[in-house]
């Protein structure tokens, strides 16, 4: 074998292993960013000025762009609900902690009587309700 086609088949093998490691490194950074955010509900919140963060959240309700009901304790993820089942699930876990806030995240393109309807529960059983926006 010639020195020169040995020199292009070594260069060959050389590069082989370098196409593996781009790879999977591309392979680890795809599988990396799909666990990141394992598919959030997808919500358009309306604008706000104010600038107060609330801390305590404990209960968040969604409602997205359709009129479908999601729901969360902390940081767990959201569960679709019915809007009949909404009540009696804010006011079981009221009972596990009656100093509880409730975020409200509805998207912006929703009538408003979704989010009166949630107004009304926690009004009906005083329960702390903070309504979420971006800045």
């Amino acid at each position: 074998m010639s020195l020169k086609r040995r020199n292009r088949v070594e260069a060959t093998f050389a590069m082989s292993s370098m196409t593996d490691l781009i790879f999977l490194l591309l392979l680890f950074f795809v599988m990396a960013s799909t666990m990141s955010s394992p598919n959030d509900i997808k919500i358009n919140l309306p604008q706000s000025r104010a600038k107060q963060n609330t801390k305590n959240v404990v209960a968040k309700v969604s409602i997205d762009n359709l009129g479908n009901y999601f729901v969360a304790l902390g940081k767990a993820k959201p569960v679709a609900i019915a809007a009949e089942d909404l009540e009696g699930y804010l006011a079981s876990v009221q009972q596990q902690d009656s100093a509880m806030y409730i975020a409200l995240h509805a998207d912006e393109d929703i009538a408003y009587k979704e989010v009166v309807h949630v107004l009304d529960i926690a009004n009906e059983h005083k329960m702390k309700l903070v309504i979420a926006t971006k800045r």
